[in-house]
């Protein structure tokens, strides 16, 4: 049996809402005042903009939708009745979310993530730092599942090496960036990579697999790329991470005893487990690993002076549920550790997000629109690689006009479902697709909340790491080159091209 954890109910049964009196210039009167709208409120909140304001665009959004549906006799009960399918179509989706905080927060208590930190710090070596960069930031990214967590711990450190080194800091810069993203590409923890089989109407794990078709090869050519250029530095000097591991070693019980955990995870998912057993199994596991090896750690979250009954229970239920601190003397660990540690309390604005996008999808859906929009573009994108060109199009336009990769993701994503539906095509293809363009481009862009950002975590302007973030300006061709040659595209009958 097929597990159903992120669509309830499968692609060809959705009902697809037309609606004659409807013209394209009508459909596109709601999408265009969206992109006003978030353009302007991205300027006034910047990075601020996801705490809850961009939310509420989304249902501004909708509102005009629906004033729309009014003006072509749409009742507000067929309104309302598309956008509870599409809020109910997400249910999955949200459970996962809320169950990947969790496992994040028993991954952090129990010592799981550290340890991953711990071992691929040591990977680090000076003949080839920039390759390096890109192997370290990326297992880092992976486990945390947050490109922007990574920049900003080890991010920073390896900047400083680089520097020490005689590096460019724009080649080190690129080098911290094609691995965080690519880490948080791939990482089941990723709030994008959760939040784009969401969109698109995938499953979670079938996603990864099938972005890894376009993502191994990106990353081995930047991979490449980087070995040429560190082997062409003319650098000196000592790189030192005694200091960090040794801290990590001070504060958690790292040994390879923790690395059952996720490979119990992997196991799982290989043998088709649902994602939410899967990850259930991982958080349980990671609470229990918790108890085993980091006694200490448990009861310091919870202020108690050693491990009783009680505050066994309250700490592993805290670190599941609510944001975990990390006490430490060493400050990037703190920040790594703490940031680590959300607890499913720190999926709620990705989860609030996409409800809201639900609403606008639901009444786009409900007058009319996403059908008018989506033949508008099946006339014009004739072929697979036109569908393709236009999505990663969109996405870039989104990453330039509305200045977030989540709304590059979410907008996008709804919008061109029914085309690839109709196009015969597994929503995976446009999983991937928006990740491909949406997720890794918006550090490309200055005005971005992540361009803005990540220039600013690691003090070195985009225009001086643009183009050596080879990854993140290479994945939107490499989707493009697969589809132009219709390279394994995945049909919705679950065969590859």
């Amino acid at each position: 049996m097929e597990s159903q954890d992120i669509k309830p109910r499968k692609p060809q049964d959705e009902n697809i809402v037309t609606n004659k009196e409807l013209n394209i210039w009508e459909a596109l009167i709601p999408v265009l005042a969206l992109v006003g709208m978030l353009a302007f409120n991205v300027l006034i909140y910047g990075d601020d903009a996801l705490s809850g304001s961009n939310q509420f665009i989304l249902l501004l959004g909708a509102a005009v939708a629906a004033i729309v549906g009014f003006y072509n006799k749409v009742t507000f009960n067929q309104m309302l009745d598309e956008v509870a399918e599409n809020v109910k179509s997400t249910t999955g989706a949200i459970l996962i979310l809320l169950m990947v905080g969790a496992l994040a927060g028993t991954w952090l208590i129990s010592g799981i993530i550290p340890a991953m930190i711990y071992y691929g710090l040591q990977i680090l070596n000076p003949t080839i730092f920039l390759a390096a960069c890109v192997i370290i930031c990326a297992i880092i990214s992976i486990a945390t599942g947050s490109s922007w967590t990574t920049s900003a711990t080890v991010g920073i450190a390896l900047i400083g090496i680089g520097e020490a080194l005689g590096v460019s800091l724009g080649m080190t810069a690129g080098a911290v960036l094609s691995g965080a993203y690519f880490g948080d590409k791939m990482s089941p923890l990723s709030d994008t990579t959760n939040l784009a089989p969401a969109m698109a109407g995938a499953e979670l794990f079938d996603h990864i697999k099938y972005m890894a078709l376009t993502t191994v090869p990106t990353i081995t050519i930047t991979l490449i790329v980087f070995i040429f250029l560190g082997f062409m530095q003319d650098s000196s000097g000592v790189t030192d991470t005694s200091l960090l591991l040794n801290d990590i070693n001070n504060t958690f019980n790292i040994n390879g005893w923790l690395f059952l955990a996720p490979v119990a995870v992997i196991i799982l998912i290989i043998k088709k487990t649902p994602p939410l057993i899967a990850l259930l199994v991982g958080t349980l596991l990671g609470g229990i690993f918790a108890l085993v090896f980091q006694p200490n750690i448990v009861a310091q979250i919870t202020g108690a002076d050693s491990l009783t009954l009680t505050s066994a229970y309250k700490g592993i239920m805290n670190a599941i549920t609510v944001k975990t601190t990390i006490i430490t003397e060493n400050e990037t660990l703190q920040e790594l550790f703490s940031a680590s540690g959300k607890g499913m309390y720190g999926m709620l604005t990705t989860i609030w997000l996409i409800i809201c996008a639900m609403v606008f999808g639901g009444v786009m859906d409900a007058i009319g629109a996403l059908s008018r929009i989506s033949a508008a573009l099946l006339s014009l994108a004739s072929s697979t690689f036109g569908l393709f060109a236009s999505t990663v199009a969109s996405c870039l336009a989104l990453n330039v006009t509305a200045s977030d990769q989540y709304l590059a993701i979410v907008v996008p994503g709804k919008m061109f479902k029914k085309a690839y539906e109709e196009k015969g095509l597994a929503p995976e293809n446009l999983s991937r697709t928006l990740e491909d363009s949406g997720t890794v481009t918006s550090v490309l862009v200055p005005w971005n909340t992540c361009g803005a950002y990540q220039s600013g975590v690691l003090g070195v302007p985009v225009i001086d790491y643009f183009f050596f973030a080879i990854f993140n300006w290479l994945s939107p061709f490499m989707t493009l080159l697969f589809a132009a040659f219709n390279i394994k595209i995945k049909q919705l009958r679950g065969k590859l091209a």
